[in-house]
Order: C-alpha cells, then structure tokens, then sequence
C-alpha cells in the first residue's frame, strides 16, 4: 500500500476523532512504512498546525470545499478524462483521492435517524471516491437505525457501494443486516488502539501537577451536543452538570477533573468544542478550587492519560467513555444514542449506560454511589474484555489492506 485517504476525522476539534486517525495513521505507517497518508480536513488551517507526522500531508476538505468543489471535480474526473491534468492543478484533493489504493471514512456516527442534518455531508464525504473509483473502507463507526425514509433511501443507495463497512457494535451490526448489507465486517472503534509515548505521559504530568496525588479523583466529561439538546427542551443542562459535581466534591469529598474531550481553542464556534460548556459549568459549582480544568487543547494522548489517573469517570462524549475504558477506569456514561451501549457491551457493562435525560439528581448520586462499590469488580471486567476489543479494533486493518490490495491489482484508483 503506497498510498491512502483519510476523511472524516481531524486532529483538531473532537480528540476522539484525532485519537482514530492518529491510531490509523500509527499503525498503517508500521504495516506499510513507505506509506503516504492525505488527511481531508475539515479543518485544514488547525490541523496543518497539528499534524506530527511527516508521512501525513494535509489538505482542505471543509465542508464548503467538499460538498462543491471536491465533489464537482471528482464527477468531472468521472466523465471527462480529458480535464483531470486541469483537476490535478485546481482541485489537488481529488488527485489524492484518485491516487490512493483506499479511502478511509472516520465519520463516528454515520447514516443516522435523527441526525438527517448531517446526511449531506455523511454522502460528500464517499462520494469523491467512487466517483474516482477508489475503494471506501468505512472505518468502525455506528450507523443507523434506518427507518426514516430519507435516511434509509441513502444508506441503501450508497452503503453498498463501500468496498467494507466496519460496525462498531452489535447494534450497529443489527442496523445494517437490516438492510441485507453482504459488505460489513463487525469491529471495535480504532481509538481502544491509541497508544501512549513516555512523551505523552510526561506532558501529562507537567499537566496534572499534583492533582491526582489523592487517587480518588473522579472524571467528568460534559457535552456541548448534550447541552444543545438539553436547551432546546427548555432545561438547564450547565446548572444539571454544575450540581452534579457539587454531589461529587461536597458530599462525597471526590476532586473532579472536568474534561473538555472536544476542543476547538482558536474559536468560540460551539461545534465539536466543549470548552465553553466546560467553563459556564466551573462558574456555577459551589468548590472551583476542587475542580481540576485545563482549558485549553491537549492531545488524544495527554487526554487519554490524565483520565486513566482518574478513580472513577463519568462520560457523556463517546471517546471520553473509549479513553475511560481503555485505561480500565469505571465509567458511567450519561449519552444519547445506541453508540455507547454497545461499546460497552463488548465489556459486559451495558448496565453503566443511562439516557443523560433520564437521570435526575437522585439517580445520579445513587449511580455514582454504586459505581463507588462495584470498582473493583468493574475495573476486574475491564480488564480482561480489553485485549480482545483491542484485537477486534485492530482487524479493521486487515479489512483495509484487503481494499487496498484489490485496488492495486485492478488498478481501479487511477482510472
């Protein structure tokens, strides 16, 4: 494999996404060591500056660029060969695109019910590629339900014409047998593989100072997509969170490390950034001096070592839940979608899973209460489903050198 694509995740913004593709780009580069590596970005500027691989070029890919121009160019590319030298000089992503053996699709949560808003971009993300007949691997992620006819109209139209789809869960998988899908391999989210340096855990460190020196620290991670949500109903999710950690730090004397996991710090735009939810929330808790929140935007890696420092962890964005549990910490997550539970059913804990709306004040503290006591059975069953969701996650690989294989024998990317 000479060279590949990758879309839908981004070193800025959501550390969930940055840790799959820093995982895809780590562990590709070690199978494939001459290995050139397109990021297409949603965020060019950002992840341009973010980018530590030498191996890794990244290119504009945001939304107005994908959905018009690299769109438009790669359906000229399709029916008239005559104009791709032109297309190589004013659309260089669709150049990338035709030249590589495969493209990766990172996009989380695709072909959804609910989420129609986003269908647009979820089909401007494949489209470049098969209409430059490169083959799409879409990389673990949840998918569906389908039954809206909008949204079941487009996975039937195009998820078949993925060269793989790797399910990130049972209920992800049922999703697609649904729809009489032959093309889907079940997986585990790429991130379970992230993998951390000394250098990592040294930066950490400089982080952390002291913090976790008390071993009982519990983890909080907020969500701005919760709190959208929760406003648009009327509620007051920052005064729900605020007097959640006030359970945490006043009653249970517990220091809390309030976890910003998305984070956009050049903007104020909400979208993928948890900071501004993660700041109106400190302002509101009754101990500020017993809450720990780096504001600012640290790594996948730096994030994902911090938590694991925590005792306990209470997740409500996806890949805070993923880090949680990859450093065996006990984790409830207060989450909104299919996604979560079946992540961790893979570690018998579907339990540890409740609707965020569904949990009141008293819920909570009797939630918290009982991860308290079950910790050490809980952190017991975490480890021993790891290794096996980790070996799950890293046969997305094999799924990928297969594409690419067959791509490079048709010679299908550079027609």
């Amino acid at each position: 494999m000479k060279n590949v694509a990758i879309i839908g995740s981004a070193f800025a913004g959501n550390k969930g996404a940055a840790a799959m593709l820093e995982s895809a780009v780590t562990h590709l580069t070690a199978r494939h060591p001459d290995v050139h590596i397109t990021h297409l970005s949603m965020y060019p500027g950002s992840d341009a500056d973010l980018n530590p691989y030498a191996n890794v070029t990244v290119m504009d890919a945001s939304p107005l660029r994908l959905g018009v121009l690299i769109n438009s160019g790669a359906l000229a590319w399709r029916f008239a060969p005559f104009l791709r030298d032109a297309i190589r000089r004013t659309v260089p992503e669709v150049g990338a695109i035709a030249d590589a053996d495969v493209l990766l699709d990172q996009g989380g949560i695709t072909f959804v019910d609910g989420r129609e808003k986003y269908l647009v971009y979820n089909v401007a993300s494949i489209l470049p590629a098969l209409n430059t007949k490169t083959p799409v691997v879409k990389c673990a992620q949840a998918l569906g339900p389908f039954e809206g006819s909008l949204n079941r109209w487009a996975a039937r139209t195009f998820l078949p014409k993925m060269a793989a789809i790797v399910s990130r869960g049972a209920k992800t998988q049922e999703h697609l047998d649904g729809l009489g899908l032959t093309n889907t391999t079940p997986g585990a989210d790429l991130a379970f593989t992230l993998e951390l340096s000394d250098t990592d855990v040294q930066r950490a460190d400089a982080v952390a100072g002291t913090f976790f020196d008390s071993g009982d620290v519990v983890g909080v991670s907020p969500s701005q997509v919760l709190r959208a949500a929760a406003e648009a109903r009327g509620e007051d999710y920052v005064g729900e969170v605020a007097a959640q950690i006030d359970i945490l730090t006043e009653e249970l004397g517990r220091p809390v490390y309030l976890v910003a996991h998305s984070t956009r710090s050049k903007d104020d735009k909400l979208h993928n950034n948890d900071l501004p939810v993660c700041r109106a929330i400190l302002a509101r808790v009754k101990s500020p001096e017993k809450v720990f929140f780096p504001d600012g935007e640290l790594s996948s890696q730096v994030l994902r070592s911090l938590i694991g420092r925590c005792d306990l962890f209470v997740a409500s964005r996806f890949h805070a839940m993923v880090s949680s549990l990859a450093m065996g910490v006990p984790t409830l997550v207060l989450g909104w979608s299919h996604k979560y539970r079946e992540v961790l059913d893979m570690f018998g804990l579907a339990e540890w899973a409740t609707a965020a709306s569904d949990l009141d004040l008293d819920a909570f503290r009797t939630r918290v209460g009982e991860l308290a006591q079950q910790s050490g059975a809980l952190r017991t069953a975490i480890a021993e489903a790891l290794p096996t969701v980790r070996e799950v996650a890293m046969s997305q690989l094999d799924v990928v050198d297969k594409a690419a294989k067959f791509s490079q024998r048709s010679g299908l990317s550079h027609t």
